[in-house]
Formats: structure tokens, C-alpha cells, sequence
């Protein structure tokens, strides 16, 4: 497969601080800074390479990039030539976004929902290692997200027949989860009114990482939008923040890896046990 795993994810934000204090006090993240035009771009520092997550100053919060990492410039070449065939317009990157990014190549296209979606060659590792806080590694790496939109169809095809992602399971009647290497899913797409990114996963090293994240959120009075618990698909056992750009970020570990003997399946009820949602769920169904 051409394309090898989620690389990251750029946003634009209203409130950097906000996102700054929530990476370092709960999260214990370190931020860069760097130049984007006359913008001074904010990274976050997930794992030893140059960023993962890329917080923008602006008037609104939404999705600015969704970045996956391929392997290799004939790959990148035969995935231009699959979406150009898709009808799918493909750019290539800006030098200072290359050169940002810590890519040797980089090209980009415009999704079904409207999003930038970006292919890279190529990662910078910049540190032996990220910050850690006391106690255990932590944060360890950008898992998945899951885009919410009412164009699911569109989005399936374009990730499952163009770009090559293999369907793991789903949940009916609208919620699919794909994956690009051996993890479970990198993304997951959800039937939804609105467009929106309905969360992002931090992977953390281990359960007592999740839990002393999940102390350090009570004790900064983060708000937890969704407790504690763990998934029936991917066996992951994590809980949620609502960020300050309003989506959720999921702070989980341990969640399955699959092969090609892997057979795709409606996975039924959505947890094993947890996962209380202190709002509404857009994803509840009357067996979940």
C-alpha cells in the first residue's frame, strides 16, 4: 500500500493559548514554533519527529490539513495517477510547506467534504525524544481520527477504492473504519449532517498513562466529554476532552493490530464497558 500511516494534522484555531495549556499541563506536550506566510504556526510534539498536530491562528476552528505519510516518490506518483483518473485536481506543495512539513515531496487535493487532504514523502526527526511527564512515556504518537459528514459515500470511495484504505468493520447504519497498515483504523468516517472532525486520538503508552492523564484533566477542570472505557471494535481503553476548538480529543492505548486474514464485520454494540458521553452521541444506535 502506497500510503503508510496518519502523519498529521494541521487546525486552525481561535484560541492557541488555550490548545497550549491543554498539550502541556494535561497532556504534558511540548509546542514549537515555526513561520507559516507571516503566521506563526504552533507544533505539537507528540513522538520524536517534528510535529504531529499543527495549531494555526484564526478567526474560526476548522480543519486546515489532514497530512498521511507515503512511502515512497513512485507511490506518491501512482496515487496521483489514481486520483487524477478519480477526477481529483492534485497540487504539489509550496517549498515553505515542505520544508515545514520536514517532507521531501509533498502534493495535496481537495476532498468530497471540502478538506485539504495532503500526501507526504518523507518525515523529519528532530529530538532523540518529546517531553515526557513524570511518571511514564505518555503520549507516544497521532493514532486516528474520525470525520463526521454527510457525504460518506463520497468519502468511502475515495478513501477505500482510490486511496487504497481496507475497511476493518463497521457499525450500521453509518459509522466505517479503515486502516493503512497494521493498526486497527488510522481513519474512521461517520454519516453526519454537518461536516466536522468528531475526534482525534493521541496514543499513550500505557493504561497508567491514560489514567494519570485522566487525573491531570479532573485537576485542571478540562472538561471530559466522554469517561472512561473501552471500545468493543479496537479493544482500545481510553476517555475523551472536548478541546478548545470545540471536537473531541481521545486520550487512549492498547488498541488491536490486524492482518489480512481480517475479516470485515458489524461489530454490534460500540463498548465493552464505559464511554459515557456527557452530551448526546451523534453515533448512538438503540443496541449501543
Amino acid at each position: 500500500m502506497g500510503i503508510r500511516k496518519l502523519g498529521y494534522v494541521g487546525l486552525n484555531v481561535t484560541d492557541v493559548e488555550a490548545w497550549t495549556d491543554l498539550l502541556g499541563q494535561t497532556l504534558g506536550i511540548g509546542v514549537n514554533h515555526a513561520k507559516a506566510g507571516t503566521d506563526k504556526v504552533t507544533l505539537a510534539e507528540l513522538d520524536e519527529y517534528k510535529y504531529r498536530v499543527a495549531l494555526y491562528p484564526s478567526t474560526e476552528d476548522t480543519p486546515r490539513e489532514l497530512g498521511w505519510i507515503v512511502d515512497s516518490p513512485w507511490e506518491l506518483d501512482r496515487l496521483t495517477q489514481r486520483l487524477t483518473d478519480a477526477g481529483f485536481a492534485v497540487e504539489d506543495g509550496f517549498v515553505e510547506e515542505k520544508e515545514l512539513r520536514g517532507a521531501t515531496h509533498l502534493r495535496w487535493f481537495t476532498d468530497p467534504v471540502g478538506y485539504r487532504v495532503e500526501l507526504a514523502v518523507g518525515e523529519a526527526k528532530v529530538r532523540l525524544g518529546a517531553d515526557r511527564p513524570a511518571g511514564g512515556p505518555g503520549v507516544t504518537g497521532l493514532g486516528h481520527f474520525v470525520l463526521a459528514s454527510p457525504k460518506l459515500q463520497e468519502l468511502r470511495d475515495l478513501y477505500e477504492s482510490v486511496l487504497e484504505f481496507k475497511l476493518t468493520d463497521y457499525r450500521a447504519p453509518g459509522l466505517y473504519f479503515f486502516r493503512c497498515n497494521r493498526t486497527h483504523h488510522s481513519i474512521a468516517l461517520a454519516n453526519a449532517e454537518t461536516p466536522s472532525i468528531h475526534h482525534l486520538e493521541f496514543e499513550h503508552g500505557s493504561i497508567d498513562d491514560v489514567g494519570r492523564a485522566y487525573d491531570r484533566a479532573k485537576a485542571n477542570d478540562v472538561p471530559i466529554s466522554i469517561s472512561l472505557g473501552r471500545h468493543m471494535n479496537d479493544k482500545a481503553i481510553s476517555f475523551y476532552v472536548r478541546n478548545p476548538s470545540g471536537f473531541h480529543l481521545e486520550i487512549g492505548c492498547g488498541g488491536i493490530e490486524v492482518g489480512d486474514d481480517w475479516v470485515p464485520h458489524d461489530f454490534g454494540r460500540s463498548d465493552e464497558w464505559g464511554h459515557h458521553h456527557a452530551g448526546a452521541s451523534p453515533f448512538a444506535s438503540p443496541e449501543s
